[in-house]
């Protein structure tokens, strides 16, 4: 990997699958939704859902929304979906050290806002709001979330003073978040939602000026090293997610660098989509000229079979 690195010039790997934050990307309105995000905590909003399909960047926004937080709030990050209802209460008291253990023989349950438990949770974040800090829970991977833990955060977004919430909380999931969200069962966290965001995908544009952006990240002296054909053909076979973008990216760079090319072209791109596992799995898309043919082909086949027909009833 060192020479993979050496010969473009990069300090790290521009390309990285982990989200690092400093890789974040602010165009393609990633940068206008985090503002957004930010204003939204701050001002108290109630229960806020960012939504998008699988690799679109949320866990990068989700990191992003917690650093920006930092300075003013204590986060909560919660990246286990698995977690059961009374798990979820443990977890915040964990980072917010701010619960006593329960006795063994406990028989309350924190479905209820009276319990002991929930009501040592408010005094805290009473007593943090009161210290100018606000709480923030940001939840990644929501819509794997098992209904009664969805259930829970809906009871914790009821913590509030007289005139304040208490904990601000951020679910960041796929599309079966919003789903879920449409059932009847869920009517009670849904009318608690109060701002709805939307990652999409990157327009053929955008993905160029990603690239470049995170060229130049890593410490690249020339950022313009994928050719704007191959970026294009990355678009293309990526649909514009930022995962896909960043495994196609990654494995051009190392066909570019075993051929000693400085400049990733459209042949190293190729190379990249045919050793990709989503493109393997992808279905094949039917040219155009087959549906037609098809079907002069069953219309033949069918005049032939009436033909058979006559002449066997003959």
């Amino acid at each position: 990997m060192s020479l993979y690195l050496e010969h473009f010039g990069l300090n790290e790997a521009p390309f990285k699958i982990t989200p690092h934050t400093e890789f974040f990307f602010p165009g393609a309105q990633r940068g206008v939704l985090l503002q957004a995000l930010h204003y939204a905590v701050m001002h108290e909003e109630g229960v806020i859902k960012v939504s998008g399909a699988v690799g679109s960047g949320k866990t990068m926004l989700c990191r992003m929304l917690g650093e920006r937080l930092s300075d003013a709030a204590d986060v909560i990050y919660l990246a286990d979906p698995a977690l059961a209802r009374s798990e979820i209460l443990d977890a915040i008291a964990a980072d917010l050290r701010a619960l006593p253990e329960p006795a063994a023989d406990a028989t309350d349950s924190p479905r209820s806002p009276s319990t002991p438990r929930l009501r040592a949770l408010q005094d805290q974040l009473i007593a943090r709001y009161a210290q100018g800090r606000r709480v923030v829970l940001l939840i990644d991977e929501a819509h794997a979330m098992p209904p009664g833990s969805l259930e829970e955060v809906r009871l914790l977004s009821n913590l509030e003073s007289n005139r304040h919430k208490l904990l601000q909380i951020v679910l960041f999931g796929q599309e079966e978040l919003d789903q879920m969200l449409q059932t009847d069962a869920m009517r009670p966290l849904r009318d608690r939602i109060t701002q709805t965001f939307r990652l999409t995908t990157f327009a053929p544009e955008e993905v160029a000026n990603y690239l470049s952006f995170r060229l130049r990240a890593a410490g690249a002296p020339h950022t313009q090293l994928f050719l704007p054909p191959a970026a294009q053909q990355i678009y293309k076979a990526s649909q514009g997610l930022t995962r896909r973008i960043n495994l196609l990216a990654d494995k051009a760079l190392l066909a570019a660098y075993s051929q000693g090319s400085l400049l990733v072209r459209p042949t190293h791109v190729k190379q990249a989509i045919a050793d990709s596992a989503f493109h393997q799995m992808a279905p094949r898309i039917l040219p155009r000229w087959f549906w037609p043919a098809l079907l002069l082909l069953g219309g033949g086949l069918g005049g032939a079979l009436l033909v058979l027909g006559l002449r066997a009833s003959n």
